[in-house]
């Protein structure tokens, strides 16, 4: 895989945030703007990016993954050809590995897609994950975070086996002033998420989470460190149900932490809303019978996006 090599430090990225974490997890996303921002590099949000179509490549659909490809490369190629970025950034190795890797697989099969082929080799060179362009790209390894908790590290599968990454999050980890980092057996071990594997093969994917839990718990970490939100949420899933301590926080949120009052509101909100598969459901308070149902009055729609909030 070539990576782009650059001759002066890159000053302007574009975002690229991943469907999981516009949708889903959105503070991971200001997280990482944040982090970036603070050493000096200008991020954008193109608001046209979709999902990169790893879901669809997984599962065997090539046409419609090159649809979808095709979309990301008329958002994202024009912006590097043009100058405008200097690199791509993303919070997750998952996605990173599907446009730095398969994308000229992709466009590789039918001489037809020569010109998508060309187009992709250049954003695949460019695509960095967020790790990665920290520690190999800017040259950073201390962010200025400070967290007085102990800290495991999870190696998550695309993030290590396909780009390689696992001494960089190690390094910002260890950086960072306060946490005591412990070894996680099996921190290479899949967790068992998987993306579509999950919904194929649900039992297998259980028993290797819980599997991933069981060696969260023994190391008596309060946190474990991820980079990539599919890997979060699976074991924050189960560990959540088995009513543990310990949870899983992209790196991204570690790495611009400045106590640990912002990390233990993050969970206490996970406990509050994950109650005890036994506990009985909440008694009905006395009091006079409630009112006649009316409609209620028209509302503003809320953003759809976090970076759609004004």
């Amino acid at each position: 895989m070539q990576r782009k090599q650059f001759a002066t430090r890159p000053k302007r990225i574009a975002l690229f945030v991943t469907c999981m974490v516009d949708m889903l997890y959105p503070d991971v996303g200001m997280a990482t703007v944040e982090l970036l921002e603070a050493q000096g590099v200008e991020v954008i949000f193109p608001e046209e990016q979709t999902c990169c179509g790893q879901p669809a490549f997984n599962s065997g659909f090539r046409d419609e993954t090159r649809a979808v490809a095709r979309h990301f490369l008329d958002v994202f190629e024009p912006l590097l050809a043009s100058g405008q970025v200097d690199a791509l950034v993303a919070p997750s190795g998952s996605c990173t590995a599907m446009v730095a890797h398969y994308y000229t697989v992709l466009f590789a099969e039918n001489p037809a897609d020569a010109a998508d082929l060309r187009r992709a080799q250049s954003v695949a060179a460019a695509t960095f994950e967020l790790t990665e362009f920290l520690v190999d790209v800017l040259g950073v390894t201390a962010t200025g975070a400070h967290l007085v908790q102990k800290v495991t590290y999870h190696a998550c599968c695309h993030t290590a086996r396909e780009m390689g990454i696992d001494r960089q999050p190690h390094l910002l980890l260890a950086a960072v002033e306060g946490i005591r980092e412990v070894p996680l057996q099996g921190a290479d071990e899949c967790c068992g998420f998987g993306g579509t594997f999950a919904v194929k093969n649900g039992p297998i994917s259980s028993a290797m989470g819980q599997r991933k839990a069981a060696n969260v718990v023994a190391t008596g970490a309060d946190l474990v460190a991820v980079c990539d939100v599919s890997c979060m949420m699976h074991i924050n899933g189960i560990l959540s149900r088995q009513q543990q301590a310990a949870r899983a926080v992209h790196i991204a949120e570690l790495l611009v932490a400045q106590d640990e009052d912002a990390l233990h509101l993050l969970r206490a909100a996970d406990d509050a809303t994950s109650p005890p598969p036994d506990a009985p459901p909440p008694a009905k308070p006395a009091g006079p019978p409630p009112p006649p149902h009316t409609e209620p009055p028209p509302t503003t729609v809320r953003p759809r996006r976090w970076q759609d909030v004004q």
